[in-house]
């Protein structure tokens, strides 16, 4: 999993997880961060010069679904951050990978309500695949969908909740701000009946557009598959503009709004790709928007910092 990596001065690396329950009425993302990209606190220090990603790490948690959501992300500083290969801790949760297996164990606290949030998530992906993509020419920003489908064993003690169903796993890396590198994108990633289809659509600040549309079956090898055409879908209630692709004869549709916030939105969105009907995991990012400075003062409210 790389955890010992070394991020450079200003620059961040997370992994990311989502799940969906087999009946369809759960799910989850984690986000491990070093170098919070959404990080108020990191944007501030790189305006003061100080530019350390260790000391702005977290560990976002979103439980959806039957019950309620459910979210938390505490930032912490470098002195609550242990790496090592296979091992990363922030704070009193922790992730470790065993070659075959990334167990991820919770102890947060959620908000704006104050309540525990506590369990572990093992995610297996079905194959590893071999490396990264590179998603600007000046090889600034990395993207390596390292586990596209796999399965998930939720056990959570607070709140109560365990299920299992269908994964993905993934991270992200950058040796600048993801700010200074796009201007927006909207990716997603769809279980798929020959393993995942993801699209990835970015706005990038100095070289333009660029999608990639990828099929990866069940032994992790990918192919690329023909873009079909844009399709719009309804912006936010902060007006964040979504946007997805659908093939020709069948219809896009948001099924559910998981996260809907001043800059970010993460939803459930069904389509057709690839030959086939799916539901993807979708989010639309606007970085002109985060860049904002009320945007940034509305922040800590959701994301409180703990030495």
């Amino acid at each position: 999993m790389c955890f010992d990596t070394t991020v450079p001065p200003r620059g961040y690396r997370w992994w990311y997880v989502d799940a969906l329950s087999e009946d369809g009425r759960q799910g989850l993302t984690i986000i491990a961060f070093i170098g919070s990209v959404f990080s108020p606190y990191y944007a501030w220090a790189r305006d003061r010069g100080e530019t350390d990603p260790k000391d702005h790490c977290g560990l976002n948690v979103a439980l959806y679904g039957e019950g309620g959501k459910r979210w938390s992300l505490t930032e912490r500083g470098r002195g609550r951050l242990q790496q090592g290969p296979d091992a990363l801790v922030i704070g009193p949760s922790a992730l470790s990978w065993d070659g075959r297996t990334l167990t991820i164990r919770i102890d947060e606290t959620t908000v704006p309500i104050p309540s525990s949030l506590k369990g572990t998530v093992r995610i297996t992906p079905h194959a590893i695949t071999p490396g990264p993509y590179q998603l600007d020419e000046a090889g600034k920003h990395f993207w390596w969908p390292i586990g596209p489908c796999g399965h998930a064993e939720v056990a959570m003690e607070k709140p109560s909740r365990a299920w299992q169903g269908e994964a993905y796993l993934d991270s992200n890396w950058g040796s600048e701000p993801l700010e200074d590198g796009f201007r927006q994108w909207d990716w997603s990633r769809a279980a798929h009946p020959e393993g995942a289809a993801i699209l990835y659509d970015m706005q990038r600040r100095r070289e333009g557009s660029k999608t990639l549309a990828l099929l990866f079956d069940r032994e992790g090898n990918a192919r690329d598959f023909d873009v079909p055409a844009p399709a719009p879908l309804p912006s936010t209630l902060w007006r964040i503009a979504r946007s997805t692709h659908c093939e020709v004869g069948s219809e896009a549709r948001v099924l559910d709004t998981f996260e809907d916030t001043p800059f970010y939105a993460r939803s459930l969105v069904a389509t057709h790709l690839a030959g086939a009907p799916v539901k993807a995991v979708h989010e639309s990012l606007s970085l002109d928007r985060f860049k904002t400075r009320w945007v940034k003062m509305l922040l800590p409210f959701r994301m409180p910092r703990l030495r």
